[in-house]
């Protein structure tokens, strides 16, 4: 590679990689920050497992709803835009969830939130596209995921200290909702300057960077087009390799978010643990869930290979769940499991969404990262809700992560009969 490629290259990481994971962070923390709030909201609402869980997982019914046009607004409009546009409105709807009272409150505003921040994650994986090459994408694609272990691990000893908050006569649970909001207000705005489209508009990249990275993804695009015919929108969605890519995701976000709602949860039942003790505790798996993440993306990068390390990373997802269970009530085992399932849920991202932008045009990757996001994201209600469904009825929550073991161990074995091409 000439010395002008490797200089673009490292000015594009370094200018819109560290801003993207801040924003998903910051997306993140909102997305899931009602997991600690739920440590005191269940007891003051009076919210059952089931309500909370339902509650929790509605969200994904809003997010669903905006997936496609959100990947097709990203492609066919302006990334940045777009991306500003969901983010204020996010950060608005998350601050007024601090304010419910009852169930049907809690569900309507959830929904609403949902639908608000339904078209950020396939805009942004649409707009690494814009400025990374194929073989650059997985490892792109893991930094900026990186944000979600990270959004936990920091989220969770703040959401601890929040919690601790009771000004104005409201309970800390509704100052963590309120005042988690305002970051992504802010970021919307940050973004609408920050940003740039695509590399053609990138002053901050000299002329010959510019016209390298343009060149380099117009060859890609060329190449793709030359290896078979643009396949419609629709055709595109009823191809097998699609279905299978959204089974696969749906499995796996069934067992990622019902452990990311419920994992708080679950270490309250610690003996003689607090609730900032809780939040810390709950840090645990992400933090290492991060080097894994980023160490399993550089290594699907450097071997180009990518459904083998999503698939066993999916699988080792389930046996960490399943050793969490099978560790009984040794604190230290238990942990030490979830944290196994963690990493092996972070892992398998960066690997799987390097899968599409490989096999498809551009607009037909763009509306299939919406499609997938949006059959998976049915996994993030199917997660928290059937694990609260399972544990009011049995007591305990080893019912509802069994169910997660087996959907992590089933979304790594769909994608084994893939034929790489």
């Amino acid at each position: 590679m000439s010395q002008t490629g490797v200089a673009a290259r490292r000015k594009i990481s370094r200018r819109l990689i560290p801003f993207l994971f801040l924003l998903y962070v910051t997306a993140f923390i909102d997305r899931v920050n009602v997991s600690f709030a739920g440590l005191d909201m269940t007891r003051e609402l009076h919210f059952s497992n089931e309500v909370f869980g339902f509650g929790a997982g509605i969200f994904f019914f809003g997010y669903c709803l905006l997936e496609i046009p959100g990947a097709m607004l990203a492609q066919a409009w302006s990334a940045r835009k777009w991306i500003a546009t969901i983010m204020i409105g996010w950060g608005t709807l998350a601050a007024l969830t601090g304010l419910i009272h009852s169930a049907r409150e809690f569900n309507v505003i959830r929904f609403l939130l949902g639908l608000a921040e339904g078209g950020f994650f396939p805009a942004v994986v649409v707009y690494l596209t814009h400025w990374f090459r194929q073989e650059d994408r997985a490892k792109a694609v893991a930094m900026f995921m990186a944000a979600i272990p990270v959004s936990n691990a920091i989220g969770a000893p703040i959401a601890g200290l929040l919690l601790r908050i009771h000004w104005l006569g409201l309970s800390g649970w509704r100052w963590l909702l309120i005042l988690e909001g305002i970051p992504a207000f802010i970021g919307g705005i940050a973004t609408l300057f920050y940003l740039t489209d695509w590399p053609k508009d990138a002053h901050w990249l000299a002329p010959e960077e510019r016209e390298w990275i343009t060149g380099e993804l117009n060859r890609e695009s060329a190449e793709k087009h030359t290896a078979g015919r643009h396949m419609k929108i629709l055709e595109t969605l009823r191809q097998p390799l699609v279905l299978v890519l959204a089974l696969s995701y749906f499995l796996l976000n069934t067992s990622g978010y019902g452990l990311n709602i419920w994992l708080p949860k679950m270490v309250q039942k610690f003996p003689g643990i607090t609730t900032f003790q809780v939040s810390l505790v709950s840090a645990i798996p992400y933090l290492c869930a991060i080097p894994a993440m980023l160490l399993v993306g550089w290594h699907s990068d450097r071997t180009s290979e990518r459904k083998w390390h999503a698939a066993l990373s999916a699988i080792a997802a389930g046996i960490g769940l399943g050793l969490s269970q099978w560790a009984g009530g040794n604190p230290a085992l238990v942990v030490a499991s979830f944290a196994i399932a963690g990493m092996g849920v972070m892992s398998y991202y960066p690997p799987y969404w390097a899968l599409p932008t490989r096999l498809l045009s551009d607009r037909s990757a763009a509306a299939s990262f919406g499609f997938v996001n949006l059959i998976a994201n049915l996994g993030g209600f199917a997660g928290p809700y059937m694990v609260g469904f399972l544990t009011d009825r049995t007591g305990t929550y080893v019912a509802g992560v069994l169910l997660l073991v087996s959907t992590a161990v089933l979304s790594g074995l769909v994608l084994m009969p893939l034929r790489d091409r």
